[in-house]
């Protein structure tokens, strides 16, 4: 018998003290290389011109690489995490995986939205089971499951209801269907974004961990400068630029401290003033 393939989604949130578990004997998807190349989204406006969110946008993202997409509300970031997914169609330009254009609905990732999007009548386990491709074995799904629960922390609530568990549990199951679906490239669209402070610096933990036992290649969008400098390889900053419409990369810097990176690094705090300097943001700094 097999699992009835799920919804192309996932997400992440709260925590217990469970004991931390490495994944060593379960075959996963390798990380796969991304190229995004002079890439352009328009989209219809009222008036009934096109009016352009991307344009030559060119990215190449390594396999088993973080990158973080960061810049002001609206200028793409999302509409280009949709175009790498295949949950959307690029007007110009080529977006491939693994040296393959990518298909729509591209079964190589998978998305984690800021929304858990549980199914509220299945179990914490159950709901991971969503994530399984189609025709997994039962008996090896089941144990995929269990091993991804023990590794964000959730076996000891596999038989509670979305209902039951915190906002950051509820997150840690969606980042679970996530990666029960064995992706190349894992796709993060502000998965933090609706914790709290202190829950989401744990989760940032809770990813980095997660990918050590399991090296998928992950672009992440974020509004966040801390989150992107604690998480990071290389952080694209994305805006206007040079005058014209549409949104393209300003700017790629690279982090180059091994993780996890102590968040009081003042090398790091130089980088973090200059990001939001290109943000528009005052540092006061004297």
């Amino acid at each position: 018998m097999s699992f009835h393939d799920g919804s192309f989604c996932g997400a992440f949130g709260g925590f217990s003290t469970v004991e931390r578990v490495t994944i060593a004997d379960v075959s996963v998807a390798p990380a796969l290389p991304v190229r995004v190349r002079d890439v352009v989204r328009r989209f219809p406006s009222p008036d009934g011109a096109d009016r352009i969110v991307l344009r030559g946008i060119d990215l190449e993202i390594g396999a088993g690489e973080i990158v973080a997409l960061l810049g002001p509300s609206g200028c793409g970031k999302s509409t280009l995490l949709r175009l790498v997914s295949g949950l959307d169609r690029a007007d110009a330009g080529e977006v491939a995986i693994d040296g393959e254009a990518v298909a729509p609905v591209d079964q190589r990732c998978a998305v984690a939205f800021q929304e858990p999007r549980l199914l509220p009548w299945r179990t914490i386990e159950r709901n991971v089971e969503l994530g399984l491709p189609r025709g997994t074995d039962r008996r090896a799904g089941r144990e995929r499951v269990a091993e991804l629960l023990r590794l964000v922390q959730l076996d000891h609530a596999r038989a509670l209801r979305p209902r039951q568990v915190s906002g950051g549990m509820a997150q840690r199951t969606s980042l679970a269907r996530a990666l029960a679906r064995n992706p190349g490239v894992l796709l993060l669209d502000e998965p933090f974004g609706a914790l709290d402070a202190l829950t989401r610096l744990t989760m940032q933990d809770l990813l980095l961990e997660v990918h050590a036992a399991e090296p998928a290649t992950i672009l992440l969008v974020t509004h966040d400068v801390d989150e992107a400098l604690q998480l990071a390889d290389r952080i694209v900053l994305l805006g206007a630029d040079g005058g014209e419409p549409g949104a393209t990369i300003r700017r790629v810097l690279e982090v180059d401290k091994p993780r996890p990176r102590d968040r009081t690094d003042a090398e790091l705090a130089d980088v973090r003033a200059e990001l939001l300097t290109l943000l528009g943001v005052d540092t006061h700094h004297p």
